[in-house]
């Protein structure tokens, strides 16, 4: 049987949204902090001895492409475009999912097909496989480099067991808006971590590229795509090399110097032409100066879309712009497959352009092994084995431990009690879907209500009431999805009253569907829902205490809420065991500890914002709310409703005074900063000590402060550390308006606190 791929069923696939695409088909940590994780050994061990050189593989791909005709090597640039696999026409799947199909199709073109190239195939491994992970931005807020690693090395694990042998993830885009749905994707609004995280979500999805539980990491999107303009999804984006090179690139370099294996193309536009189709970004900067070695394939349909950007007037010329540009693969648009061969012909382009971006496609599945074993990935005793598996899931339930952020705890409200009755109450209450977007399984492994019996036991009540839908504005709901409770909001209402009548305490469980954040999920107004709001209200006038626990995938303006609710637990989207990870903050299992790695705005007419943000000529002093005549609002603060950085336990922390090892430091040298952290309450919890520096004068205004540091620490109940950081002049440098990497002399303040508000500071001498 012939396996024939076509992107236009009626008319329907080529302007498919990401987040549907994929439904069509539907570096290690060496130590996690449970027993039974520390039994299971890793799977990363090499099949056999690594020999290979480049040197081996350069004469292998070069003796396989001098066999190769044209429409093979144009095949394997088309990614589930129009193609017959018996004749080499298509170099990659997207979205077939099962290790037996996978299998079936990976024969047809191995052993059907005149030479035999194995398929890559992929799929948006984002926040994990069948077992799930909070999502990214919710991971971020853990701020566990080494376990967040090992949740991408789990991911990729049940990835390849199932046939995945290549992801696209992670998203490492930078961005300062909450508007934009996708913030939920990445890591936040900070260079400085998410460059981290980028480099620990390459190494625990590849591996050494050994292992049959090593997969294809792809990093995306590239560039810039979190800057999109109003934070509207495939919007433009315009900013100078400056601000790229220091607050917007340092991910994606972090991600390419860790080994990435393929990068993805954004949607956006830079300095005027798509990102598709920016050989500047793509040649220039991609390839001549950071020297990438990894193939790069564009997101869904780019190729086509440069039409409607007006950079081409068919098809065949987008292609070739998105060739010469450096793009090696074509994802959906069909450009590369149905027209080089005819712009080959015209001239238009040359073979050895074809030539380049075919042998990008065929290393990275020589890296892959692909070519010794095309079948590495389909192993159904592997796929039974290593799926969804004890160890999987309780790694699941730490790291929505640790992700979880409690913004507010008034008068000690939590933890609760394990005993009386707790009223569950909101839309999101005993809904299954909340593992987030990009699930491959939406359902987390039990409700809100079901989790929180599960922790709190049979000496609980728990009751449940919807209280109202997820919004009034039913086209509204239409377009985020989900199910609809015909009864009015009046009965919704009351129904919830009551049974909070029945209470000792309320959990209101309000916030975003998973189907509001991710792609094509931008909001102009970034509140809670007013039919939640609505019901919010009413259950805080019963007077019973209420704790407000927010599902999001993105900051929310929360203004009402932290004046007015007792206590708020943002619990983001927390993957496959959220609801119990819930359970165990609420009752004081676990002593909260993440921290927000994205600011939350008291309005939307703060957006775009970032913590390291430029000083202005008229800044606004400290804890003033307006002056004449400086840079500020007539109608709000200049503050966040929560910080960068921001994230309360129930114990206290105690911050001693920063010191220095010594007050000046040359170019060859380095000094050390301490500050000694006390736990002063009365449970044992883990802080993030947080370290930021600062140029008091440079040839450019500098950033207020920039995260260069932190450690998570645990503390036992009056526990004492000292913790320090080491400050050596590459943490000074940055892109000056030359695009030269340089550390200027000066004086440096060294900030250090629970926060990016709260620090205290000491200053030194660079010379």
């Amino acid at each position: 049987m012939k396996y024939i791929f076509w992107i236009l069923i009626g008319g329907m696939f080529l302007l498919m949204p990401e987040s549907v695409k994929a439904r069509t088909f539907q570096a290690n940590s060496d130590e996690i902090n449970s027993p039974s994780l520390n039994k299971k050994k890793s799977h990363r061990k090499p099949l056999k001895e690594k020999s290979d050189t480049r040197e081996t593989m350069d004469q292998y791909i070069s003796a396989l492409m001098s066999k190769m005709t044209i429409d093979e090597k144009i095949g394997q640039l088309n990614l589930w475009g129009l193609g017959d696999i018996t004749k080499g026409q298509i170099g990659a799947i997207l979205g077939l999912r099962g290790e037996k199909s996978i299998k079936e199709v990976q024969e047809t073109a191995v052993e059907k097909s005149r030479l035999g190239i194995p398929l890559l195939f992929a799929e948006n491994v984002v926040h994990g496989y069948q077992t799930t992970f909070p999502i990214p931005l919710g991971l971020s807020c853990s701020w566990d480099i080494k376990k967040i690693e090992e949740s991408a090395h789990i991911a990729a694990i049940e990835a390849s067991a199932d046939g995945i042998n290549w992801t696209f993830a992670p998203m490492v885009d930078i961005s300062h808006d909450a508007r934009w749905g996708r913030v939920a994707e990445g890591s936040g609004e900070d260079p400085y971590l998410g460059s981290l995280i980028a480099e620990a979500m390459v190494k625990g999805f590849q591996g050494t590229l050994s292992s049959d539980s090593d997969i294809l990491a792809c990093v995306k999107h590239f560039a810039l795509y979190g800057a999109v303009e109003s934070g509207r999804d495939y919007n433009t984006v315009d900013m100078s090399r400056y601000r790229m090179y220091n607050e917007y690139f340092p991910p994606y370099k972090a991600a390419v110097d860790a080994g990435a294996g393929s990068i993805m193309t954004s949607f956006n536009t830079i300095n005027g032409v798509p990102s598709t189709a920016n050989k500047w970004l793509l040649t220039d900067l991609l390839r001549n100066q950071w020297h990438y070695q990894g193939f790069v394939t564009t997101d869904y349909t780019a190729i086509s879309e440069l039409q409607q950007h007006g950079l081409a007037g068919n098809l065949q010329q987008a292609s070739v712009k998105a060739l010469d540009a450096g793009v090696d693969m074509d994802m959906v648009s069909a450009g590369f497959s149905g027209t080089l061969k005819k712009s080959l012909q015209e001239g238009k382009i040359t073979e050895a352009q074809i030539d380049n971006a075919c042998r990008y496609v065929l290393e990275a599945k020589y890296k892959l092994g692909l070519f010794s074993d095309p079948y590495k990935y389909c192993n159904p005793v592997r796929l039974k084995k290593d799926t969804y598996t004890p160890e999987h899931l309780a790694l699941s339930r730490i790291l929505a431990d640790e992700s979880y952020v409690l913004l507010k705890n008034e008068n000690k409200l939590l933890p609760l009690s394990r005993k009386g009755t707790i009223a569950v109450i909101g839309p999101l209450a005993n809904d299954k879907q909340i593992n987030g977007m990009w699930s491959i399984n939406p359902n987390s492994e039990c409700s809100l209500v079901d989790g929180l019996k599960d922790v709190a036991g049979k000496a609980v009540s728990v009751l449940f009431a919807q209280g109202a839908n997820l919004m009034d504005d039913r086209s509204y709901f239409e377009r985020v999805g989900g199910t609809w409770d015909n009864r009015s909001s009046e009965d919704l209402l009351a129904e919830a009253l009551k049974v909070a009548g029945k209470s000792d305490v309320i959990i209101a469980a309000l916030g975003e569907s998973a189907n509001m954040s991710g792609e094509c999920t931008s909001r102009s107004q970034i509140g809670i829902p007013q039919s939640q709001e609505k019901l919010l209200k009413a259950l805080v006038k019963t007077g019973k205490p209420v704790v407000l626990v927010l599902f999001n995938g993105r900051p929310l303006v929360l203004n009402w809420e932290q004046k007015n609710v007792p206590a708020i637990l943002d619990v983001w989207f927390g993957g496959s065991e959220a609801a119990r990870a819930v359970g165990d903050i609420l009752f004081g299992k676990v002593n909260p500890s993440g921290k927000l790695t994205m600011s939350f705005p008291q309005n939307v007419g703060q957006l775009p914002y970032s913590y390291m943000h430029e000083n202005t000529g008229r800044p606004l002093a400290k804890g003033e709310w307006f002056q004449k005549f400086r840079s500020d609002y007539l109608d709000v603060s200049n503050d966040m409703l929560y910080p960068f950085g921001y994230g309360l336990s129930y114990t206290t922390y105690t911050y001693g005074k920063p010191e220095l090892s010594s007050t000046q430091m040359n170019k060859d040298g380095s000094i050390v900063a301490s500050v000694r952290v006390t736990n002063t309450g009365k449970y044992d919890g883990d802080e993030i000590v947080q370290m930021y520096l600062h140029q008091e004068t440079g040839s450019v205004a500098r950033p207020v402060k920039e995260l260069k540091g932190f450690q998570r620490i645990h503390l036992k109940s009056g526990e004492s550390k000292r913790v320090a950081f080491t400050i050596t002049p590459d943490m000074l440098k940055y892109y000056d308006t030359q695009l030269q990497y340089i550390a200027e002399p000066g004086k440096y303040d060294v900030m250090i606190g629970t926060n990016s508000e709260d620090l205290q500071s000491q200053s030194f001498e660079f010379k």
